[in-house]
């Protein structure tokens, strides 16, 4: 079997070993890219992924802070924005990060990185929320 036929689709690589990687979705199509463009695809879902852990780990500070801020109100609402955006995040750079590896896979042009606009809006309503707190709290 040829390196063809695995560009191709097959799910053998060159020596018959069976190609188990998931998401089949992904991988499945198309041929294998440059690998320094799948790693760069990579390194980019792992930021997405910094970013996400970053939000959660905020929300989780608002909670354990939640004696020294008032409302209360405010904290959880904070608090489950921040929960929000973070798996918001996570999930858009998983999916910006399967459109990718599609695209090199079947020489389309990358698709647009929309995603940002999710965290630009999780971490917008979160500053807001920011301010609503200091007005509130008349500092």
């Amino acid at each position: 079997m040829d390196a063809g036929s695995v560009a191709g689709g097959d799910e053998h690589d060159e020596v018959g070993v069976e190609d188990r990687r998931w998401p089949r979705r992904v991988y499945g199509a198309g041929s294998e890219p440059d690998p320094r463009f799948s790693l760069a695809n990579e390194r980019t879902l792992l930021a997405w992924l910094r970013t996400s852990l970053g939000l959660v780990v905020a929300g989780i500070a608002v909670i354990a802070l939640a004696e020294l801020v008032e409302p209360l109100w405010l904290v959880d609402l904070v608090a489950a924005v921040a929960f929000g955006a973070g798996a918001a995040t996570a999930l858009t750079g998983w999916r910006q990060w399967a459109r990718a590896e599609q695209a090199m896979r079947r020489g389309e042009p990358l698709p647009s990185a929309i995603g940002a606009v999710v965290v630009l809006a999780g971490v917008l309503l979160l500053a807001l929320l920011g301010v609503l707190g200091l007005l509130i709290a008349g500092r």
